[in-house]
C-alpha cells in the first residue's frame, strides 16, 4: 500500500512531503518514545505519534520511515516543518487518537513490521 492511499482512506491532512506520497508502506509503528521508535520501527513503516518537535524528523530520517502521522489535531513546531521539508519526510495530521488511527490502519491491512515480515515469508 502506498502512503497516498492511507491519506485518502483516513482523510489525513498532508502538512509536508506532498511529493513523497508514492512511498510504499511496509508496516506501521505507534509510539511516543523516540528511543523505542529507533529500536523497533522498520524501514518503510508509517509512524503514529503525538510528538511534534523536530527530533521526530531526525528519527524518521534515520529509520527511513515512509511518513509520520500526528494524532489528536497536533500541529508540528515551525522547526519541525522546516526540518521535514529538508529531509523529505511526509508529516500528516488528523483529529483521531493513536488508538483510532492504528485501528483504521489495521483495517486497511497495515500491520506491524514483524507480523508483515512473518506473513510475507510464509
Amino acid at each position: 500500500m502506498r502512503l497516498k492511499e492511507i491519506v485518502e482512506s483516513l482523510s489525513l491532512s498532508v502538512i509536508t512531503g506532498k511529493e513523497q506520497l508514492d512511498r510504499e508502506i511496509t508496516g506501521g509503528y505507534c509510539s511516543d518514545l523516540l528511543s523505542d521508535v529507533l529500536a523497533n520501527a522498520k524501514e518503510g513503516n508509517v509512524w503514529i505519534t503525538l510528538q511534534v518537535h523536530q527530533n521526530i524528523v531526525a528519527v524518521a530520517s534515520m529509520k527511513s520511515l515512509s511518513g509520520i502521522i500526528l494524532v489528536n489535531n497536533r500541529n508540528p513546531d515551525k522547526d519541525t516543518l522546516e526540518k521535514a521539508e529538508e529531509e523529505n519526510i511526509p508529516i500528516l495530521t488528523c483529529p483521531l487518537s493513536s488508538f483510532e488511527v492504528c485501528g483504521k490502519l489495521y483495517q486497511l491491512g497495515i500491520r506491524a513490521y514483524s507480523i508483515f515480515h512473518y506473513l510475507v515469508q510464509k
